[in-house]
């Protein structure tokens, strides 16, 4: 009886879990898309798929999908026999994450584009706040990681790399990519500005601001622990 309980409070927290981990994958791309409606350029992680954007026309969902699946493929190349056979569910995660993306900047799609430079850099700020709080969610929760912390996890545990260190290279390759890219494709910043620059700053001073206030409320929600 006791072992029966125990388990169907394990099978209703992993839901729990995972609804908790769908809500962070679309809060984040809310600030994504709002941060691309502020024109004043992406997060560092989503630069890529911008600047794939910009170059080709393809609609920044697809794109966000054909960059996880490369990022999948990085880590088959890094990890070689290590590579579990679960990591493939990333592939799955982002095309979740892609149509997410899609269906945010439709959402974004009906506010008009912002003329004022207070008002984008207000949005901006909003935009840092949602990938905060999306990542907030979406990590703790521990089902699935996006393909570029899988990536980087991977490079971390090779090259025995701090991963928080790796992370810091990681955004700023990508940064650096996207800027050489859009320059010789397009001549222009592209997905590269000011707002690259909040982001990759204050997202991580938000979250610890979010996590110390509302971090043990949410872990006792993930933990779903039985009451005696």
């Amino acid at each position: 009886m006791k072992s029966e309980l125990h388990k169907k409070i394990r099978e209703e927290n992993y839901a729990i879990r995972f609804l908790v981990y769908i809500v962070g994958l679309f809060i984040m791309t809310l600030g994504i898309s709002l941060s691309v409606k502020s024109n004043l350029g992406v997060s560092p992680v989503s630069s890529i798929p911008y600047t794939i954007t910009c170059i080709t026309g393809l609609e920044m969902g697809k794109a966000t999908i054909l960059f996880h699946i490369v990022l999948v493929v990085m880590q088959i190349l890094i990890l070689r026999k290590a590579f579990q056979m679960k990591n493939l569910l990333q592939v799955v995660v982002g095309v979740i994450f892609g149509y997410f993306t899609t269906f945010s900047n439709y959402l974004f799609s009906f506010l008009p584009t912002p003329e004022h430079m207070t008002v984008r850099l207000l949005m901006m700020l909003g935009s840092t706040v949602l990938i905060a709080v999306g990542i907030f969610f979406y990590l703790p929760a521990d089902i699935v990681p996006l393909a570029g912390e899988g990536a980087m996890k991977a490079v971390s545990d090779t090259m025995h790399i701090a991963f928080n260190k790796v992370k810091v290279g990681f955004d700023i390759s990508m940064v650096i990519i996207s800027l050489i890219s859009c320059l010789v494709a397009l001549g222009t910043l592209g997905s590269v500005g000011v707002g690259t620059i909040i982001a990759a700053v204050l997202v991580g001073s938000v979250l610890g601001v979010i996590t110390g206030w509302f971090g043990e409320k949410r872990d006792k929600i993930l933990q779903g622990t039985p009451s005696e």
